[in-house]
């Protein structure tokens, strides 16, 4: 489950890109990722899912959001680093991943007291040059989060969308 980005965001994502070129993968979409909810879940969950979501969701009122800067980590428990970022701030976003994580299952190593609330910008490559790149300065950005999206991994789109009522 993502939070829909204002375009700002893309915006200091493509302001940043030649500083990401020497990365093997650059995210060309920015979301912000709040739950995963794997696979075996949706199947076996089957459109049970969407109707927990909601519930959360409806129940949840917009929240501010912040991105302030730029960090990385060094060796991701998925995938391969390091990973770029933009940290996101955001106490309402850690409210809402505990009470996904209460519903839903919670993946491994990113999840429960590990999440930390990012949008990705590049993936693997050298940690010199992660450092280099959160070493940069950049002009905050704030939104309030309103909306939210599921999305599908092996097809790259997204699924449902939600508005958060609360």
């Amino acid at each position: 489950m993502n939070l829909r980005v204002p375009p700002a965001v893309k915006r200091l994502a493509d302001s940043l890109y030649p500083q990401l070129t020497s990365f093997e993968q650059v995210r060309e979409r920015h979301t912000l990722v709040v739950k995963r909810i794997e696979a075996d879940t949706w199947r076996e969950g089957r459109g049970g899912v969407r109707e927990r979501l909601r519930r959360v969701l409806d129940e949840t009122k917009p929240f501010p959001v912040r991105i302030d800067g730029i960090d990385y980590f060094a060796d991701p428990p998925d995938g391969r680093g390091p990973v770029v970022y933009l940290s996101v701030e955001s106490e309402g976003i850690h409210q809402l991943h505990r009470r996904l994580c209460r519903e839903f299952p919670v993946v491994g190593e990113l999840e429960g007291e590990n999440y930390v609330p990012h949008v990705t910008l590049a993936r693997g490559g050298s940690v010199a040059d992660a450092e280099r790149v959160a070493g940069t300065e950049i002009d905050p950005v704030e939104w309030t989060a309103e909306r939210a999206l599921t999305w599908d991994r092996e097809h790259r789109e997204a699924v449902d969308r939600f508005r958060l009522r609360g």
